[in-house]
């Protein structure tokens, strides 16, 4: 790997802005905005990513006090559905109470503390505590109360369910747990422009997986919020991203990423050209700055060969077994080890379309690819592909919605949430959601039931997410070892790059700004 200096803000090759000078279409003005942070330099202290003292304060300044979406109006479709969202140990229940309210309630008994529900529900007619029957109507007041007469310096009033905020954006339902909070609106801002050509109303939950990672829940959404690490953690990928010339901005309670698709990655620039190669698959692939190739034996090791001769037999988490060559990419042999997804579910789009790789004629690799892509998506959402830009079918625009929610743009499915599993701080949950279009003419589709995978199950048993899911492998590959390397630091602070970690550094910010908040 080579540095491509060029003496600004990025690496060689075209920047953001000459390629959509290039583009087929015209380009809406909200790509081109530019909001960069002043540079740095931004240091955090490790012990904010192990700390239960920290933790407890995030608890108290951060998930009791400020917006945070909690389900999705898909989830709780009719009268009587409800949604358990629960943060650290903290635990609500969102309610659908007509077909256009939605209510939130802390989740918890008012006679001996039990949780109201546990899991997600449909229909319900009222709220009963399993323990001992007390029971509220849909709006929060009291249904009733067994042995009433028992419990007589109760007031009228005083039963009810403690309420807390709710706010919609775009079919996300926010709760914010403290009453003196100011609107949903305020907190978000201008991000709807970003959100013209698809909105999610228009889109229904397509798929939904959650996995418990051993690590901090800032820890596991840093990694999902710059391009930085493509070149090492998904070096297969490079010949079709920019990621070195990733564009990143921000804003108030919010940051974008913009990294280029359908154009290969700076890093490859001074590398010789290596021909295809010729039987490559799921499980055989070259990487493309070493050249060499990775194949997945019958036993479940990986063989690698040099360019120059060498061999060696790998695991797939890139420990060796045998052979002259002695070390390996884990990255890579994790990409073709052995667990992969059916052969059916190994498709490279996470939209709803299917790029194509073959350039048509006359047309750049960016126009060719998003003129596939509009054919594909014409029968769904009409001619109105005509007037969409290549950018928006080619790049991945990532938002962060400050604390924890990140929704991808333009025509992209994806939706990242990040928490923290309970009280733990050395672990988290990770929430991947697709949210696609559908045709007007049909009926909305049902929102898909969340998939749940545990510490120790490999994406992959999540064959929704299609390739996504080999690429999340590689992601979660790290995670536990930044973990326990912020633990094993001698070095009290890690830091972040002043451009390409924009959105990292940004986060800090607002997080530095609620913590000290008094």
């Amino acid at each position: 790997m080579v540095e491509t200096l060029t003496g600004t803000n990025r690496s060689a090759g075209p920047s953001y802005r000459q390629l959509l000078d290039l583009d087929s279409k015209p380009v809406p003005d909200f790509l081109r905005i530019d909001s960069p942070l002043a540079p740095g330099p931004t240091r955090v202290p490790v012990e904010r990513y192990y700390s239960k003292a920290f933790h407890n304060l995030e608890v108290e300044k951060i998930w009791s006090r400020t917006w945070q979406m909690a389900c999705h109006l898909d989830d709780i479709p009719r009268i009587g559905d409800y949604s358990v969202y629960t943060i650290a140990h903290l635990s609500f229940l969102v309610v659908r109470t007509s077909e256009t309210d939605v209510q939130a309630y802390v989740n918890a008994c008012l006679h001996r503390g039990r949780l109201i529900r546990e899991v997600d529900g449909k229909g319900a007619r009222d709220l009963r505590c399993a323990f001992h029957g007390w029971a509220w109507n849909l709006d929060g007041s009291v249904h009733e109360i067994p042995c009433q007469w028992d419990f007589q310096y109760l007031q009228p009033g005083q039963a009810a369910l403690p309420q807390v905020k709710v706010g919609i954006w775009h079919d996300f339902v926010f709760i914010n747990p403290d009453p003196e909070a100011g609107s949903l609106r305020d907190h978000i801002g201008d991000l709807d422009r970003h959100f013209v050509s698809l909105p999610y109303e228009k889109r229904f939950k397509q798929a939904h997986v959650a996995k418990v990672l051993r690590c901090n829940w800032k820890a596991a959404q840093e990694a999902f919020m710059e391009a930085y690490h493509v070149v090492a953690t998904h070096p297969q990928i490079l010949a079709g991203i920019g990621d070195a010339n990733s564009k990143y901005d921000a804003f108030v309670n919010y940051s974008r990423a913009i990294s280029p698709g359908a154009t290969p990655s700076p890093h490859l620039m001074g590398y010789p050209e290596m021909e295809p190669l010729p039987d490559a698959s799921a499980t055989k692939v070259r990487h493309p700055l070493s050249g060499s190739i990775y194949e997945l034996r019958p036993d479940g090791l990986i063989h690698v060969s040099t360019r120059d001769g060498r061999t060696g037999v790998f695991r797939d988490d890139g420990s060796w077994v045998d052979g002259e060559l002695g070390q390996a990419d884990p990255n890579m042999c994790n990409w073709v080890g052995p667990h992969q997804l059916p052969s059916s579910d190994r498709a490279w789009d996470t939209r709803q379309t299917v790029r194509s790789d073959a350039p048509q004629e006359g047309c750049s690799p960016r126009a060719s690819s998003a003129a596939w892509q509009r054919e594909q998506l014409r029968p769904v959402i009409g001619d109105m592909v005509d007037t969409v830009c290549d950018a928006e079918f080619n790049d991945s625009i990532y938002f962060t919605l400050f604390p924890n929610l990140h929704p991808w743009g333009a025509f992209n499915r994806i939706v990242y949430r990040f928490r923290p599993n309970g009280d733990n701080p050395d672990e988290s949950i990770m929430e991947c959601m697709f949210f696609a279009p559908y045709s007007p003419d049909m009926e909305r589709p049902p929102a898909a039931p969340i998939h749940w995978l545990g510490p120790d199950d490999d994406w992959v048993e999540a064959p929704e997410l299609g390739m996504l899911a080999k690429v999340f492998d590689q992601d979660t590959y790290n995670l536990p070892q930044v973990q326990k390397g912020l633990k094993a630091m001698r070095q009290p602070y890690i830091q972040f790059g002043d451009y390409g970690e924009t959105k990292i550094r940004h986060f800090h910010m607002r997080l530095n700004d609620w913590i000290n908040r008094e």
